[in-house]
């Protein structure tokens, strides 16, 4: 891990929770690099969520596919984030959903036995993960919240206060999945407000 992975891992960290300098040493060990070309599946649904992820460089979506193969953009993650099947990793259970790079993208990864090493052995770690777990399960609220009372013009407007700089990062037709609208119609929403 360069210094810059380092830094950029040990901010995110500590905006979560701080750590001592030894439940830091050993949390930062379990890091290890790893790059996906685009369009790349690390993730199948079925199959085991095997490494928490930390997003370094390029974007990525969780998505869930129904029986009709139609799909359903649950969540984007770009630098800098922790990311992946959250769920999965930390129940040791099948995914439900699939992991996927959009574009070119650069990571630390850690395994699903050594974090769960971790938290076991160092109360400070697990505590850490578990308040990001509350804060992404926090997120979670807000977007069922969304989904469930917005309109699509109000979801685009708390998607763009939430991530400003989304409408450069993500192709369009994604986010149009994310808000649940047709892609040709998406040009015209971002038309209709005023960004």
């Amino acid at each position: 891990m360069t210094t810059a992975e380092h830094d950029a891992l040990k901010q995110v960290t500590e905006a979560i929770r701080p750590l001592a300098d030894d439940d830091w040493q050993a949390f930062a060990a379990i890091w290890h690099p790893f790059t996906a070309k685009r369009k790349v599946i690390l993730t199948e649904a079925g199959g085991p969520e095997k490494y928490l992820y930390f997003v370094l460089d390029g974007v990525q979506r969780v998505y869930y596919l129904d029986d009709l193969h139609r799909e359903a953009t649950i969540v984007f993650s770009y630098p800098p984030s922790f990311a992946g099947v959250v769920d999965a990793f930390m129940l040791g259970q099948p995914s439900r959903y699939y992991f996927e790079t959009l574009t070119a993208s650069v990571f630390l990864r850690a395994s699903a036995h050594d974090l769960n090493r971790l938290m076991a052995s160092h109360p400070a770690i697990d505590s850490m993960i578990r308040l990001g777990l509350t804060h992404a399960f926090s997120g979670v609220l807000e977007r069922l919240a969304e989904l469930q009372c917005y309109s699509s013009a109000d979801k685009f407007k708390k998607l763009l206060q939430r991530s400003p700089h989304i409408l450069q990062l993500v192709p369009h037709r994604y986010l149009a999945n994310y808000i649940g609208i047709d892609p040709t119609n998406f040009s015209k929403l971002i038309n209709s407000i005023k960004l």
